[in-house]
């Protein structure tokens, strides 16, 4: 065993294991709530390559939920930091990174040579555009749906996205992918939990919705349930890998 700081995780994995996780390349897309702390989970267990892909940069209201925001972080670019972080835990890793917006124009190229992939994309459009791509090109992905508005982390699942319910956004993304012909079944974390206050997209029709590109409507939210959803993702990918 030559890193120490895997030792815990040696007991746990055996050393077959690591030295897969190690190999393994996987990528984020997304890094706020639900995204940084999926990116923190897999540099903990050991991944050895990384791409991340974020056009954003670290804003105030961020401070309550993202594990990059930090007051003297506010205004830094979020693949930065993440990389940065990951280096900080482990210097061995290779980390790729895009401050760019994932579209149709630079999907086959940002996404090129991943093993897996984390979606962690929290607007309608740019996420249908992902998830069609990735269900067309058999991209093994686990994708994260709404984290706001709720409370509850004991109705977190990890289940096919078929099987999701009380879930604006996996209904939506259903809907959308079916028109496109696709019949949606890739792993997906999502909450059983009932939004707690109503959601003014929910009269809004889906085609005004999916146009609005970036925009989105701002939901409530609180500083663990992000968090919980990523790290589950992340174990989603750590758990693939290890068995492999």
């Amino acid at each position: 065993m030559a890193d120490p700081a895997l030792n815990r995780s040696a007991l746990l994995l055996g050393e077959e294991a690591l030295a897969k996780l190690k190999a393994a390349s996987v990528c984020v897309i997304g890094l706020g709530g639900v995204g940084s702390y999926a990116v923190e989970a897999l540099a903990r267990a050991g991944i050895g390559h990384f791409t991340l892909i974020d056009f954003d940069v670290v804003g105030p209201t961020n401070l309550n939920r993202q594990l990059l925001a930090l007051r003297d972080t506010i205004g830094q670019a979020k693949v930065d930091l993440a990389r940065r972080r990951i280096l900080a835990i482990n210097p061995e890793a290779e980390v790729t990174c895009h401050q760019e917006f994932l579209d149709a124009a630079n999907r086959a190229e940002l996404l090129a040579g991943a093993d897996f992939f984390i979606d962690a994309i929290d607007s309608l459009g740019p996420k249908i555009g992902l998830l069609e791509y990735a269900v067309r090109q058999e991209l093994k992905l686990v994708s994260v749906m709404g984290a706001g508005n709720r409370l509850d982390p004991t109705q977190v699942q990890l289940t096919s996205i078929k099987k999701s319910h009380n879930c604006p956004l996996a209904r939506r993304v259903r809907k959308f992918l079916g028109r496109r012909g696709i019949k949606a079944d890739f792993p997906c974390v999502w909450s059983s939990e009932l939004p707690l206050r109503p959601e003014e997209e929910a009269d809004t029709p889906d085609e005004i919705i999916l146009q609005r590109g970036r925009q989105r409507q701002t939901v409530g939210s609180v500083s663990y349930l992000p968090a919980i959803m990523g790290m589950v993702a992340a174990s989603w990918v750590i758990r693939q890998i290890a068995r492999q």
